[in-house]
C-alpha cells in the first residue's frame, strides 16, 4: 500500500462556472462572468515541481476552483502530470463539463485512474432547473465505470429543505446510496459562519437524516477554535496554481513560490498555532491528521459509501490511501520544540492580524467612497 506523506490543497484560478447556485458567492458577486484563466505554468513544469522526490513522498492532492474546476482545457494534462508522479488526486466538480471527463477517461491508463477521484458537488436545485440531472449522473457513471473513485456531496441550504425526500430518492436510484452532506458557510464573513436561518441544533437535526459521516464530523467541530499544535505548513499546505504560491494554510504569512524553480528545495514550516476562528475544512485537514493530538475519523470515511452489492464509491487503492494519518510517515516535534514554534508563531500572527485587518479596513473605506461617487 502506498504511504501518505503530505496533503496539498490545490486552488485552480477559475471563477467561471456553468451553474448559478444561489448560495455561492461566485454567483452573488457575478464572478462567473469572468473569462477562463490563462495558465502561467505548463503541465510539465507543474508535474516536475510536484515530484514525489521533491515533496518527500506520495501525496494526496485536492483540486478545486472558485468556479467550475474542470472548465480550463489545460486541466486534463495538469491532472495527468501530477498523477504520473505517483500521487493521488480528488477533484471537486459540479459534474457538468462532459468533455473533460471523456478526455480523462479516454487518455489516462488504468494505473492513473485508480488514484483519481471526483468529488461531485450535487447542486440539486440548479441541476434540476437547468435540466442537467441526467447529464450529471451520466458523468458520475462514466468515471465509476472507468475505474475512478467518486463521491457525491450536497450543500445543505435552507432552500433545499422542502426537497430533501426528492434528493434522497434521486441518490438511491442513481448511485445506490445517499449523498454525503457538507456544511453551508457564509464566505462573505471572514470567520465563515454557518449559512442558515436555523439554529445550529435545528440545522443538525434536519441534515443528519442523511447519515453522512462528513456532515456529522463537520458539524461537530464547526465553530470550535483549534488551540492544539497544527502541522499545516510542514505536513501539507495550499497551492495556488495561478501564482505558484504555497501557503501553510488560510490566513497565514507562511508562503513561498514552489513552481518557478522546480529544483529548489521547499522550505516546510508548521503554523503551530491556528490563526482562524475555526478549521474551515476540518473534514480533510483534521481527519488526515494535521493536528495529530486530535482523535478523528479517517478521511476515507468522509468520502466513501458502501453499497448493497458489495461495491463502494472509492476504489480499494483510494480507500486505503485516504484511510491513513499524516503522522504515520512524518515525525512529530518534541513538546519543547512545539512550544518554541507556538510562541514564535503567536507573535508573528499578532503582527499579521494587525496588517490584515488594516488592509480590510482600507478596502471597506474605499468601497464606501466608491459607492458615494
Amino acid at each position: 500500500m502506498d504511504k501518505l506523506k503530505r496533503f496539498i490543497d490545490i486552488q485552480i484560478p477559475v471563477t467561471t462556472c456553468t451553474l448559478r447556485c444561489h448560495y455561492c458567492y461566485i454567483t452573488q458577486t457575478g464572478l462567473f462572468k469572468a473569462a477562463l484563466p490563462k495558465m502561467k505554468y505548463s503541465a510539465a513544469q507543474i508535474g516536475l515541481a510536484l515530484s514525489k522526490e521533491r515533496l518527500g513522498g506520495i501525496c494526496h492532492f485536492n483540486m478545486c476552483g472558485d468556479g467550475e474546476t474542470l472548465l480550463p482545457p489545460e486541466m486534463t494534462d495538469i491532472v495527468k502530470a501530477i498523477l504520473e508522479q505517483g500521487h493521488y488526486i480528488m477533484i471537486v466538480t459540479n459534474g457538468t463539463v462532459t468533455v473533460r471527463f471523456k478526455e480523462m477517461m479516454e487518455q489516462y491508463p488504468p494505473d492513473l485512474k485508480k488514484r483519481l477521484g471526483f468529488k461531485f458537488s450535487f447542486h440539486y436545485l440548479e441541476l434540476k432547473k437547468k435540466n442537467l440531472l441526467d447529464k450529471f449522473f451520466s458523468n458520475v457513471q462514466l468515471v465509476k465505470d472507468s475505474g475512478c473513485s467518486f463521491s457525491l456531496e450536497l450543500t445543505p441550504s435552507d432552500e433545499l429543505i422542502p426537497y430533501i425526500s426528492d434528493v434522497k430518492k434521486e441518490c438511491m436510484e442513481r448511485v445506490g446510496a445517499l449523498c454525503h452532506v457538507t456544511v453551508a458557510r457564509d464566505e462573505t464573513d471572514d470567520d465563515f459562519i454557518l449559512l442558515t436561518k436555523h439554529s445550529k441544533e435545528d440545522y443538525k437535526k434536519i441534515w443528519e437524516t442523511f447519515e453522512s459521516d462528513l456532515f456529522d464530523f463537520k458539524i461537530s467541530v464547526f465553530g470550535e477554535k483549534r488551540n492544539e499544535f497544527c502541522y499545516a505548513g510542514v505536513w501539507g499546505g495550499i497551492l495556488d496554481l495561478g501564482t505558484g504560491i504555497l501557503r501553510a494554510c488560510d490566513k497565514t504569512f507562511l508562503r513561498q513560490n514552489i513552481l518557478d524553480d522546480p529544483q529548489k528545495p521547499i522550505d516546510w514550516k508548521p503554523i503551530g498555532v491556528c490563526n482562524k476562528a475555526h478549521c474551515h475544512n476540518a473534514h480533510v485537514w483534521l481527519t488526515l491528521g494535521m493536528i495529530p493530538s486530535l482523535d478523528t475519523p479517517t478521511y476515507s470515511q468522509m468520502r466513501n459509501r458502501e453499497l448493497a452489492d458489495g461495491t463502494s464509491w472509492l476504489t480499494p487503492e483510494m480507500n486505503a490511501f485516504l484511510g491513513q494519518k499524516l503522522s504515520y510517515e512524518n515525525v512529530r516535534f518534541s513538546e519543547k520544540e512545539e512550544q518554541k514554534i507556538r510562541s514564535c508563531e503567536l507573535r508573528r500572527n499578532f503582527l499579521w492580524n494587525i496588517s490584515y485587518k488594516s488592509k480590510q479596513a482600507v478596502k471597506k473605506i474605499l468601497h464606501v467612497l466608491h459607492i458615494k461617487k
